[in-house]
């Protein structure tokens, strides 16, 4: 008697025309991960980075608290918010090497919602757009800032001004 012949598998076949289909799969997606990833990156350091001018400018808001020897309250008013500019740009100089060039602009004079107070209102702005902190992939500018700003506002009492 004859053994009964062993059909054939069809599953080995089926293995050999699949070969390479992960390494196709993989190169294909590969390219929409990363952007996906690059982007998580780049508006990450963008906020620390929107965070560092943020702080910065708090505290230059806060140094404007300091006394500063003047004559009359307007000249003490304007030496403490050029001591705020001073002191921002000189905190964002020393703690952050990529937004170290911000500009630092100072307005003081009355408060909007108190005419009685006087404010001193701290503004660091980094210009992203000219200097960006990491290089963008093509068509990426389009979704970033071309500012980034940090603002911080300090109300005195003209009382205590002098």
């Amino acid at each position: 008697m004859r053994a009964a012949a062993i059909p054939k598998r069809a599953e080995p076949i089926r293995r050999h025309r699949q070969r390479g289909n992960a390494a196709i799969e993989f190169a294909l997606l590969f390219p929409l991960f990363f952007l996906i990833f690059y982007a998580i990156v780049t508006f990450s350091v963008i906020f620390v980075a929107q965070q560092c001018l943020t702080l910065a400018a708090e505290d230059g808001a806060r140094a404007a608290l300091v006394y500063q020897q003047a004559d009359t309250p307007a000249d003490a008013l304007a030496s403490r918010a050029e001591a705020a500019c001073e002191t921002a740009s000189q905190l964002v100089q020393d703690a952050s090497a990529f937004v170290g060039n911000a500009n630092c602009a100072q307005t003081s004079g009355q408060c909007a919602y108190d005419s009685t107070m006087d404010c001193v209102n701290v503004t660091l702005t980094y210009g992203y757009a000219a200097n960006p902190i990491l290089p963008a992939i093509p068509l990426m500018n389009l979704a970033l800032p071309a500012n980034l700003t940090g603002s911080a506002t300090v109300q005195i009492d003209p009382e205590n001004i002098l």
